[in-house]
């Protein structure tokens, strides 16, 4: 068994980074870069301030992407710099530094510079991290500025305590980029609906060998278990994919991977983690049998044994329905060649499961090795409800939304 455990929490998430006039600036290239370690596609926004603390060149470097500073990128050519699509482009907008000044224009909502209009722009949550002398910082109206935002959901890094540029101690010392990137985490984490939830999901398909070379198996891709894996981690959920021989991937923000070959493998690897689950969904096409003997070597033409005898697989879904608790949820897949209404019905009572995905061959578009589904979706209440041909990927956010709201309490 093969595991893979990414350690990039960020991966995938669209920083806007904001930096205004202060000498901390210089700390801005760290963040930038400690944001991109983790994972973070990250785009910056200076001031006409800024630039004169740290060089649009230096940042640009970092982050491998052009900085903006201004509302036109090339005066002569006509370019204008959209920001509009900026603010719209992030996951979060982090000002750090934030100046005074940029504080009381975010308050009364001003506009006399690229950044302020992303702000003003933007559709994300917005953080920042103030970065001032002491009394710039203790005064009245920079804290009545600080309550207002804070009022309005901005989240407010505290500055450090320590020595100042003025040759002052004191609070004002913006907060080091490692903490600053951990709040970043942070905010990922709380904001999203399956944070905290521990998801098993098995995908793909099976292999059981017959000889060196051959073996029994089936089409599956692994496409709908993967998206529903990205899906989940999307969302905050700590991601286990248990996943047979496919050419995928591992989805951003996967927590774990467990590469596995046969049915009695993916068994051994669902029975090793399943107790210490909140969800589960088994989606990969597990092979129901297993030649009864292999061999080591290749079976040349003449070698083949007239029949081969089958050996029954381990019922994974079922087993993970029997050792269930009451406070687990279990969702299986079942793909038909006819309707399979009333065999998906069965299945779902058959195994202990609490929702059951239809899918059915009779479909075009559905099924193995395509990247898209039709499916319909069963629940221990009665409740159906049926989703049209569309993207796996779309789809598989759809299910991940009905599951949290029709599954778990």
């Amino acid at each position: 068994m093969e595991l893979a455990s990414p350690s990039f929490p960020l991966s995938g998430r669209r920083i806007v980074l904001g930096i205004t006039g202060s000498i901390a600036a210089y700390k801005s290239a760290t963040l930038a870069r400690e944001l991109k370690r983790r994972g973070a596609q990250v785009r910056v926004v200076m001031t006409a301030g800024a630039t004169e603390f740290i060089t649009p060149l230096t940042m640009a470097t970092l982050i491998d992407r052009p900085v903006h500073s201004d509302f036109t990128e090339d005066e002569h050519a006509g370019v204008w710099t959209n920001h509009v699509e900026l603010g719209i482009w992030g996951d979060l907008i982090v000002v750090a530094p934030a100046t005074a000044n940029t504080l009381a224009a975010m308050v009364h909502g001003q506009c006399e510079n690229l950044l302020q209009a992303v702000l003003l722009s933007a559709r994300c949550p917005v953080a920042v991290a103030p970065a001032m002398d002491l009394d710039m910082f203790t005064h009245a109206s920079t804290q009545d500025n600080l309550r207002v935002l804070e009022e309005r959901g901005v989240d407010i890094v505290d500055p450090g305590t320590g020595p100042l540029a003025s040759g002052l101690v004191g609070k004002g010392r913006m907060a080091e980029p490692e903490d600053i990137a951990d709040r970043v985490e942070a905010h990922f984490q709380k904001t999203l609906p399956w944070s905290g939830k521990q998801v098993l999901i098995t995908a793909g398909p099976t292999h059981e060998p017959l000889d060196a070379v051959r073996f029994l198996g089936n089409r599956s891709s692994g496409k709908m278990g993967f998206a529903l894996a990205s899906a989940f981690a999307d969302q905050g959920a700590l991601v286990t994919l248990v996943v047979g021989p496919v050419n995928l991937p591992t989805p951003e923000r996967v927590h774990r991977r467990i590469d596995i070959s046969t049915a009695v493998d993916m068994n051994e690897a669902v029975q090793s983690c399943w107790a210490s689950m909140d969800f589960g969904v088994a989606c990969a096409a597990v092979s129901d049998f297993r030649p009864a003997q292999t061999s080591d070597i290749k079976w040349h033409r003449a070698d083949m044994p007239e029949t081969i005898a089958l050996k029954e697989n381990p019922d994974i879904l079922r087993g993970m329905g029997q050792s269930k608790t009451d406070a687990q949820r279990l969702v299986g897949f079942a793909l038909e060649t006819d309707e399979g209404l009333d065999s998906a019905k069965a299945k779902l009572a058959r195994k202990n499961l609490d929702a059951i995905v239809l899918n059915t061959l009779q479909d075009d578009g559905a099924g193995f090795a395509v990247d898209t589904n039709k499916v319909t979706v069963l629940d221990a209440s009665g409740r159906t409800v049926e989703f049209d041909l569309q993207a796996k990927d779309e789809l598989a956010q759809k299910l991940v939304d009905l599951w949290r709201t029709t599954l778990i309490p």
